[in-house]
């Protein structure tokens, strides 16, 4: 089988049978993968051109798992990172995860195709607004603060990993074509949160310079914590303190990945 085969057939046997909803077999194959020789543990590990879009696609398909493993805050996480540990089922689907180490490999590895990188982009930001949109309206404190801190998180260490390729200007303008074919109707935040939030943020690159893309993505935790503030109307100055915590968090996940 050769890899454009092999990759076909991992997307074939992992992807959900309804959005969000995996079975312990399909969570089980992703883990296996992810172990396999020649992934995990290599350093300045390559993945054969042909099976970066279809990992991508696979991380993408597991967009809760991957927000967890790249935001390294949920304690199941951790604890169930070995190659002999058995996915967990919660909310009614099975979860995966590896090591920090494997996981970040791979990601690194798979992001050098743009294509692949903005699979995983995508995922990524429709995930996280789900996250902001499910807080309650009336929330305050923490239950309001950690949600966007923690996408941010995930959204600094993604770019962490990726900066060596986000340097290489082709690179950038694949990453941003492929970023703006996505639909981005955009009805009002009441109507759809979620939506809202991640077509006002593709809307925003749009017209921007080419050699931006890597500053806005960087910002993009910081971008979408304030669109999201403003659109529930919370008061200015509980939007800058949130807004300045995002934007550490977002520092912090960045550095992170780079060290």
């Amino acid at each position: 089988m050769n890899c454009a085969a092999l990759g076909r057939a991992i997307v074939k046997a992992t992807a959900a049978s309804e959005p969000g909803k995996h079975s312990q077999a399909q969570a089980r194959a992703v883990k296996d993968v992810l172990y396999s020789p020649g992934l995990g543990y290599t350093e300045n590990l390559r993945i054969d051109p042909a099976l970066r879009v279809p990992l991508a696609t696979v991380l993408a398909d597991f967009a809760g798992d991957t927000h967890e493993m790249l935001a390294g805050l949920d304690s199941q996480y951790v604890f169930k990172i070995g190659p002999a540990d058995d996915p967990w089922e919660s909310s009614g689907t099975y979860h995966l995860a590896v090591g920090h180490l494997v996981f970040r490999n791979v990601v690194r590895a798979v992001s050098q195709d743009p294509q692949a990188y903005a699979i995983l982009r995508l995922a990524e930001t429709r995930y996280e607004a789900k996250q902001l949109a499910a807080v309650p309206g009336d929330a305050t404190g923490t239950p309001l603060s950690l949600p966007p801190t923690e996408n941010a998180r995930a959204l600094g260490i993604l770019d962490g990993l990726t900066d060596r390729y986000a340097r290489d200007r082709a690179w950038r303008t694949a990453v941003r074509d492929r970023l703006l074919r996505e639909p981005a109707a955009q009805g009002g935040y009441q109507e759809d949160p979620a939506a809202y939030l991640t077509a006002t943020w593709l809307q925003g690159l749009r017209n921007m310079p080419e050699a931006e893309l890597a500053n806005r993505l960087r910002a993009q935790g910081v971008d979408i914590a304030r669109t999201w503030t403003q659109a529930r109307n919370t008061d200015e100055s509980t939007r800058q303190a949130l807004v300045a915590e995002v934007d550490l968090s977002a520092l912090s996940g960045y550095r992170e990945a780079k060290s």
